[in-house]
């Protein structure tokens, strides 16, 4: 680049000494860049839904309705099958599931667009009588009550491949699902059930039985004795240990996964002085840190949930009137720990069908199906926090956390609104209108999902056999023949 002299004696110095700057600015010399550094919010909260199931009535077709979690806003909603009976989704949250009076299997995806295209069916043997789900991450399962079989489903849609021979009565089936390890269906052993004889607690009924299925196999491996009228089940997130609630004997029967046997080993001292034994079976009328009027004469176990947080086991004593809170953790072995076994008993209101318990083991709810309310415990101090009237007589309760806050959807049988509570307030944030009364409700990404360290996975309850039911204008304890939902 060449300089004219000339045109520097006719400017002022201060303008040849930029023009000399600018000049020297040419050429390869260094040039610093600045990128912009755009600033970064946090992470997208993952999506969360809670999804309905209702029945406008017993032979027209049923109606899932899928609402956000962010503002309580009906996304979706879609015909299946007639007279849903049962209802759950998988381990992913990713479908649905239900059984329908017409003897078919709806299935459908879990979508803020669903459509009734998109829901599939499949056709149950003329003779089975389903009563449960339990959609482990592949593959679908369910008792077939009077058949004594377990079966199972596979495909897309999910379609009937084999049936497993199990225990007279099987009413539910619980595992981890995985391929490899072993599934456990439990029976009530009751010869010629019609629904009642579970409905009442202490009862003189049989023992029941788990019974072991190698899902390498589908062969029964163990058959492991529990209580009497067991109803439920449910199975640590790490798969060591397995608890069946036995409404019939006010227990919970403790199951070793890994050996396939009753939770037992032999006694031992720890550092603490204190005799350490593990437990077969846990029993519900005693407590610990409680006054003995806390202790309900019959507990009537229907429904649980794990805490990972705590490791503790939250059960819902419909008979009792009460939840019970146990110990359930274990050491750095695997083996009981030395307060395994631990527990405390709250008293909630009028027959808690169902229990719920956040995902930082802060708080429980409890679905009081007699009060038409939910009682709030906090987990820490064993007292009652507050306790908030509902629509209907509950019997589902399920929380969901995405957020610094979280939900609570509280389901009745015999009402079409779904409640919705806030915890971070816990008050009523609002309700939500389906079409007909609700037979179930569960969320995608519920605390009892293995994704979010609870409950292994979801299964669905039947009303009758020992789960609560309620039919408009009576209680199911002054008519107990309203809980028989099979012929």
């Amino acid at each position: 680049m060449s300089f004219d002299y000339a045109f520097a004696r006719l400017v002022p110095a201060g303008a040849v000494l930029a023009a000399v700057t600018l000049v020297a600015g040419c050429g390869t010399s260094y040039r610093p860049v600045v990128t912009p550094i755009n600033t970064s919010g946090p992470a997208a909260q993952p999506s969360s839904y809670a999804v309905v199931v209702s029945a406008p009535s017993p032979t027209t077709p049923g109606i899932v309705t899928i609402i956000d979690y962010s503002g309580d806003t009906v996304l979706a909603l879609a015909p299946i099958g007639p007279g849903p009976r049962s209802f759950t989704i998988d381990e992913t949250g990713s479908n649905g599931y239900t059984i329908n009076s017409d003897g078919t299997l709806s299935n459908f995806p879990l979508s803020p667009t669903l459509q009734a295209k998109e829901v599939l069916y499949s056709t149950l043997a003329p003779t089975a009588k389903t009563v449960n789900l339990f959609s482990p991450s592949t593959g679908l399962w369910a008792p077939d009550l009077y058949g004594n079989f377990a079966d199972l489903f596979t495909g897309s849609p999910q379609a009937f491949k084999l049936a497993v021979p199990v225990a007279t009565t099987p009413v539910t089936i619980v595992g981890p699902g995985i391929l490899g390890q072993r599934n456990f269906a439990i029976s009530q052993n009751i010869v010629t059930p019609t629904g009642v004889e579970c409905n009442v607690s202490p009862t003189t009924g049989p023992l029941g039985e788990a019974d072991a299925i190698e899902t390498s196999s589908y062969t029964v491996s163990a058959r492991i004795p529990v209580g009497k009228c067991p109803v439920y089940a449910v199975e640590s997130p790490d798969t060591r240990r397995f608890f069946v609630l036995n409404r019939g004997s006010d227990t919970v029967t403790v199951i070793n996964s890994q050996n396939n046997t009753l939770d037992s080993c032999t006694p031992f001292v720890n550092q603490n002085g204190q005799t350490v034994t593990c437990h077969p079976s846990l029993p519900l009328s005693t407590t610990a840190g409680l006054a003995g009027t806390n202790v309900p004469k019959v507990a009537g176990p229907v429904y649980a949930e794990y805490n990972a947080a705590t490791s503790q086991l939250v059960v819902a004593d419909y008979d009792g009137n009460a939840i019970s809170v146990i110990d359930v953790s274990l050491d750095e072995y695997g083996n009981d720990s030395s307060t395994f076994g631990t527990t405390y008993t709250i008293p909630v209101g009028n027959n808690p069908a169902s229990v719920t318990a956040l995902a930082d083991g802060s708080r429980a709810y409890a679905a009081n199906q007699t009060d038409q309310t939910v009682t709030i415990v906090n987990l820490s101090s064993h007292t009652v926090e507050k306790t908030l009237p509902v629509i209907g007589h509950p019997r589902t309760v399920t929380s969901t956390q995405n957020s610094t806050q979280g939900k609570v959807y509280v389901a009745s049988p015999d009402s079409p609104y779904l409640t919705i509570l806030r915890t971070d307030l816990d008050i009523v944030d609002t309700t939500i209108l389906v079409e007909g009364n609700v037979v179930d409700v569960r969320t995608t990404s519920q605390n009892g999902s293995s994704a979010n360290g609870g409950n292994a996975i979801d299964v669905s309850r039947v009303p009758g056999f020992g789960e609560p039911c309620y039919l408009p204008g009576a209680a199911a304890q002054a008519n107990l023949a309203a809980c028989q939902t099979l012929p």
